[in-house]
């Protein structure tokens, strides 16, 4: 399956056929649940039709920004590429795209419309994953008015950061939530993790981030366990761990959490799913999201 598809209205097929063409994409005849067929199949939708029934057959599938497919709408008359959702998450590059057919792209997402970058540009062209993702509203408004200090940092280092400051760290589809006794050892957390991924047939580089209660920052046999794994280790405050939802039953209640494996690797996640519930292995507790 390619990842673009065209939505096309019948009298727009021989123009939807040349994009087609020119992007490697598939074309569909638009029916009226073609949009909830393709919705959650394609990464990249463009709808060539009208704006107006574009927008009223989208926007009952709406979700959230990280997770809906990037839609560019053609007009009738095929001479404008409108980015009208996901601008940042991949409508505006192939609103751009377009261009080569001789289209006009019409950006109005507010960095790219005034020539500046975004968050979600910068994670794209470096290969990153945007670990907390309420922080890119502070971030790209503060992007329109000014450059923005870019801080590299090499581990092993920890990292304390305010809720207007985006982490971007190497793109991967999972996340790891980890929870551990008091005094756990390094190769313990290692060996359960191992054991985790291996149980699921995910690879250490697919990872984006393990995560944990900062009630675990002075973990030493933790800390120390993740740069083994080539992995970067965020800490969680009580209040994004007791935000997340669909978690089981745990004993961390006695600490005034929700749990710990399973709330710290949705809260960290792309698609906000468990792939695995919270599995014990000895004194390590490990969960695995995307």
């Amino acid at each position: 399956m390619t990842a673009i598809v065209i939505i096309a209205l019948p009298r727009f097929l021989p123009d939807a056929m040349r994009i087609a063409d020119f992007l490697q994409a598939e074309v569909r005849e638009f029916t009226p649940e073609i949009f909830s067929e393709t919705f959650r199949s394609f990464p990249r939708i463009i709808a060539f039709m009208s704006m107006g029934i574009a927008v009223r057959k989208i926007a009952p599938l709406l979700n959230d920004k990280w997770n809906d497919p990037a839609v560019v709408v053609v007009s009738p008359d095929f001479r404008y590429a409108i980015p009208l959702l996901g601008g940042h998450h991949g409508a505006n590059e192939l609103a751009k795209e377009l261009a080569g057919l001789g289209l006009t792209p019409v950006i109005t997402t507010a960095t790219e419309a005034t020539g500046r970058d975004s968050v979600e540009a910068v994670a794209t062209r470096n290969g990153c994953g945007i670990v907390n993702r309420d922080s890119t509203r502070a971030v790209n408004a503060a992007m329109l008015d000014a450059d923005v200090l870019v801080h590299a940092v090499k581990g092993p280092a920890m990292v304390i950061a305010g809720p207007d400051v985006s982490i971007l760290l190497r793109d991967g589809e999972y996340t790891v939530g980890v929870g551990c006794r008091r005094g756990v050892t390094s190769e313990e957390v290692v060996d359960a993790i191992r054991e985790a991924l291996a149980s699921v047939g995910i690879a250490e580089r697919e990872v984006l981030v393990y995560a944990t209660t900062a009630k675990k920052s002075s973990e030493a046999g933790l800390i120390g366990a993740i740069p083994l794994l080539s992995g970067n280790l965020i800490f969680l405050d009580d209040a994004t761990i007791n935000r997340q939802t669909g978690t089981s039953p745990s004993k961390a209640t006695r600490l005034g959490l929700l749990g710990v494996a399973e709330p710290s690797a949705l809260a960290v996640a792309k698609r906000k799913e468990l792939v695995m519930g919270k599995k014990v292995y000895g004194r390590v507790t490990v969960a695995i999201a995307h």
